[in-house]
């Protein structure tokens, strides 16, 4: 398998533990994952807060997981929102900016990326400005490896509708002034695409003059109305001829960090067995991996209800039912299913507006 797999811990919503990271890596680093991103909305510190330190014993702890990565084959990566630094890059801006990549150096990166997403423009020349802001950084960064996620990373319109409509040529135009070793991420014709496919890859990679690395917003479940449900299906319409026009495919996970690695792994099948791939027989076999063999069929049986259905069509008789069920099992995902079937896992539409 030639494409390199990542994680990119890109979702709104409660965090993870560091122990909870830890074992994901230990999960999908067998299967070829070879880059974790670390970049959850939550972490104020990286976005919203972008100005301000992160407190120490959160820089050491960021720090240590990375060392932890290092040593399990897997790139170390950070994501840096500086939330609507194009608008106003100035002086005070540059300043805090350093700052910040300085920390981010001390804490020994291997990638670090400037996530330009989910933020207002209304700057003119907005992929001008992007430009200058990522070679200002790649100048004073340590970092071997420098990506950027451009604020319109998908043709996605819900994009344009929200955070207001894209500049002419926005993408080309990016593509063809920033320096070719700097990676964008791009997450299909859709924000959560359904299908992903050479197609595509091939056209986007002419228009950005590189091959893109892919932002997977699969089996990611943040958001009000996806956090009602859990992802656990094997991975489909991603075609393994996808690789010969990626630079790297990252998957955005799903809440749940142990279940999340169940799709994880069927993703790594699908490169590997290329056209012989069976998502059905694929998510069988990774559900064994992670869950053993009596649970895995107790999950396979209830597929149904928990991601199709979901919170809002299940019956306060079934629920309890549920929650007796997985409450038998001693296994940390059958408490992620149990946390779910209570609510612990729902994402408001303010912790999306406010993170």
């Amino acid at each position: 398998m030639s494409t390199t797999l990542g994680i990119i811990e890109g979702f709104y919503g409660p965090v993870w533990s560091w122990q909870e990271r830890k074992q994901l890596v230990r999960t999908l680093a067998p299967h070829g994952y070879g880059f974790y991103l670390y970049a959850p909305k939550a972490d104020a510190f990286l976005r919203r807060r972008w100005q301000e330190p992160h407190p120490q014993e959160m820089a050491a702890e960021l720090s240590e997981f990375g060392r932890f990565c290092r040593a399990q084959g897997v790139r170390f990566g950070v994501g840096l929102s500086p939330y609507e630094i194009f608008n106003c890059f100035d002086d005070t801006a540059r300043a805090a900016l350093a700052a910040k990549l300085e920390m981010l150096d001390r804490t020994g990166i291997d990638e670090l990326a400037i996530l330009f997403d989910d933020m207002h423009a209304d700057t003119p020349d907005l992929a001008e400005t992007q430009v200058d802001i990522m070679h200002w950084v790649r100048e004073r960064t340590q970092a071997r490896h420098l990506s950027v996620c451009p604020s319109y990373y998908s043709d996605d319109p819900v994009l344009d509708r929200v955070f207001g409509e894209r500049p002419t040529a926005y993408l080309e135009t990016l593509g063809r002034l920033l320096n070719r070793e700097i990676h964008v991420f791009w997450t299909g014709e859709e924000v959560c695409s359904r299908e992903i496919s050479p197609g595509h890859l091939k056209r986007v990679s002419e228009r950005l003059g590189r091959k893109p690395v892919l932002w997977d917003n699969y089996p990611v479940n943040d958001g009000d109305r996806m956090s009602r449900h859990l992802h656990l299906r094997a991975f489909t319409g991603r075609s393994a001829a996808n690789g010969a026009y990626l630079a790297g495919h990252g998957v955005n996970p799903a809440l749940q960090s142990v279940l999340t690695t169940i799709p994880a792994i069927t993703l790594a099948e699908s490169y590997r067995q290329g056209t012989e791939y069976q998502y059905g027989q694929a998510f069988g076999h990774a559900a064994k991996e992670v869950l053993g063999r009596e649970l895995a069929d107790q999950l396979h049986a209830d597929l149904l209800v928990l991601q199709d259905a979901g919170l809002e069509r299940i019956s306060e008789e079934k629920r309890q039912s549920l929650i007796h069920t997985y409450g038998a099992y001693d296994h940390p995902a059958a408490s992620e299913i149990i946390r779910w079937l209570r609510g612990e896992y729902q994402v408001t539409d303010e912790m999306v507006q406010t993170q």
